[in-house]
């Protein structure tokens, strides 16, 4: 099957310039609004589609800058043998170099050949198709593909309307699936035939006075119009052609009326069938029009899982079933630093399948908040409930996700969502250090690091910094959550025996002192004993009901940091 190589666009749309290097199979563009992923699909569509002419208008141009023209290149291989013809395309073949993405003017050893198809449109809106070759340009030389071959190679678009594809229209996917071809003009013909003769002799009894009228008109001013004039079919309403015929169910039902979802399920399966002739599909918004499990066998006729990939797809989502779905080697990021867009192979960004499959979304927002485990989430999630019930904005408003930094793994993980052009922020403890070395080398890179207070973790933070009436409320939780004789042997294990629930509790009535409040810290987080809220929705319940309203009555120091940590999130919405 014929795969696409290398993409090149300059100044198309949004996207001043891009190279990218697909892979065989999946391509899933994955990135914020308005980042250009549309874009991408569209110059795919436009350089190779099977098209004839395009309508193309200034706001097609980047920036709006018709004195600098757009240019897209597809770069094509695996060819069949029909476009390895030297006779037909000899002088445009050229080599190009899969570890390099470099492309040689000629084949050559140990390069594949391939074909590069260009779309060239200047300030007079013209679109120009041609094949790319030094060697044609030196003699003066110029073509396009044969319009055959581009019908071939031209991809398959699973949009809102496919009306096409389920008819045996010209270029339609139907046509690809076998030679096959129904001849149906000599029976249309006598159909409608008949069809206008029985209308006519009705209608005419039905329209007598109107047709009355327009035969004495016509006889008045000398149009030959016969005896009388009669209301027909038009004989050149009915086509006579293949594409009048299309896919029904058993009832007879046009397959035309299905869901935006059956359809698109449909012709993915289809699709899959036609591959030998017909292996390129653009899908934008995958998941339009299908609920979560649907997405799931769309991917699946489409190849996701398979080995060798059956087709080369090129999507765009902001669903979080896809990304959990596909693998990181599947999965692309755009991404414009100045005037240059990159599309960003997950895979490449280190170990973070775990991290996709738990956190899917992290992918689809602009910012990415890192914990150091899931009492940091818990906390984070119950703060931003009681800030929005405020008032203020969410962090989902802010284009923020926060993810599970699996304690050691913290660094590791924050350091792969920056190199795909995230804006990263983390948060740690402060009694032991999971990784110095990496967070060196993740702030050196512009990330910014959050961490309690010297020798603190969350849960020292947490009761060395609340009020007493706090910490019997989180107690309560605490108790119903592990049960209260664990909680009591918890308490007496940190604190050698010295105290126990009951003396604590009695210490709350009055004030709780210092060595007490460490004491709890940390009996909530022993090892071993999976801490007393080391669960996301324990920890976000007793924040958003308990720490976070009475946080102006904690220790200042608490709130300033939380309050810096929101003011950085909220900082990446604007």
């Amino acid at each position: 099957m014929t795969l696409i190589r290398l993409i090149e666009i300059e100044n198309f749309r949004s996207v001043k310039a891009l190279k990218w290097q697909p892979c065989e199979g999946i391509n899933c563009l994955v990135g914020p609004g308005d980042s250009g992923k549309s874009t991408v699909l569209d110059a795919i569509d436009y350089c190779i589609g099977a098209r004839r002419s395009l309508q193309v208008t200034d706001a097609d141009f980047a920036a709006l800058d018709i004195e600098k023209p757009v240019r897209i290149c597809v770069t094509l291989g695996a060819l069949p043998d029909g476009l390895k013809s030297m006779e037909t395309y000899g002088l445009y073949l050229g080599g190009f170099n899969a570890a390099t993405g470099e492309i040689s003017p000629e084949p050559g050893a140990g390069l594949e050949t391939v074909l590069t198809v260009q779309l060239l449109v200047d300030s007079d809106l013209e679109p120009q198709w041609s094949l790319v070759s030094q060697r044609a340009a030196a003699q003066g030389q110029s073509r396009s593909l044969n319009w055959g071959d581009r019908v071939q190679l031209s991809p398959t678009r699973l949009g809102a309307i496919n009306d096409n594809n389920l008819t045996w229209r010209r270029g339609s996917l139907l046509n690809r699936l076998s030679e096959e071809r129904a001849d149906a003009s000599k029976e249309l013909a006598k159909a409608a035939r008949d069809v206008r003769a029985a209308f006519g002799a009705q209608a005419n009894a039905q329209l007598a006075e109107a047709l009355a009228t327009v035969t004495r008109t016509a006889k008045s001013l000398g149009i030959p119009v016969g005896a009388e004039v009669k209301a027909l079919l038009d004989a050149a309403s009915v086509s006579f052609s293949g594409s009048t015929i299309s896919l029904h169910d058993e009832a007879g039902v046009p397959l035309r009326g299905l869901g935006l979802g059956s359809t698109r399920l449909l012709i993915a399966g289809l699709q899959r069938q036609a591959a030998a002739n017909a292996s390129i599909v653009l899908i934008d918004e995958l998941e339009h029009g299908l609920e979560p499990h649907r997405i799931i066998m769309l991917l699946g006729a489409l190849g996701a899982k398979d080995k060798p990939a059956p087709l080369q797809v090129f999507m765009t989502t902001h669903s979080p079933v896809a990304v959990r779905e596909l693998a990181a080697d599947q999965l692309f990021v755009l991404r414009q630093q100045r005037d240059l867009h990159h599309a960003l192979a997950v895979g490449a960004a280190g170990d973070v399948q775990g991290t996709i499959r738990k956190y899917p979304d992290a992918l689809l927002a602009t910012t990415v908040f890192v914990c150091e485990g899931a009492s940091e989430v818990g906390l984070m999630r119950g703060i931003d409930q009681f800030r929005a019930a405020q008032g203020h904005p969410p962090i989902a408003a802010c284009g923020c996700a926060l993810v599970d930094g699996g304690g050691s793994e913290l660094f590791a993980r924050a350091l792969a969502f920056q190199a795909l052009g995230y804006r990263v922020a983390t948060m740690r403890d402060s009694d032991v250090h999971p990784t110095p070395e990496l967070e060196a080398k993740f702030t050196a890179a512009g990330g910014t690091a959050f961490r309690w207070r010297e020798g603190r973790a969350l849960e020292d933070e947490v009761f060395l910094s609340v009020g007493s009436a706090t910490v019997t409320k989180l107690l309560e939780v605490a108790v119903a959550a592990k049960e209260e004789s664990l909680i009591n042997e918890h308490i007496k294990t940190a604190s050698l025996n010295a105290i126990n629930l009951v003396s604590i509790k009695a210490e709350c009535a009055e004030a709780l002192s210092p060595a007490s409040r460490a004491i709890l810290g940390k009996a909530a987080r022993l090892k071993g004993s999976k801490g007393w809220f080391k669960s996301v929705g324990l920890m976000e319940q007793a924040t958003r009901d308990i720490i976070a309203p009475e946080l102006p009555q904690a220790d200042p120091a608490i709130g300033q940091l939380i309050d810096s940590i929101f003011k950085w999130i909220a900082d990446g919405g604007r």
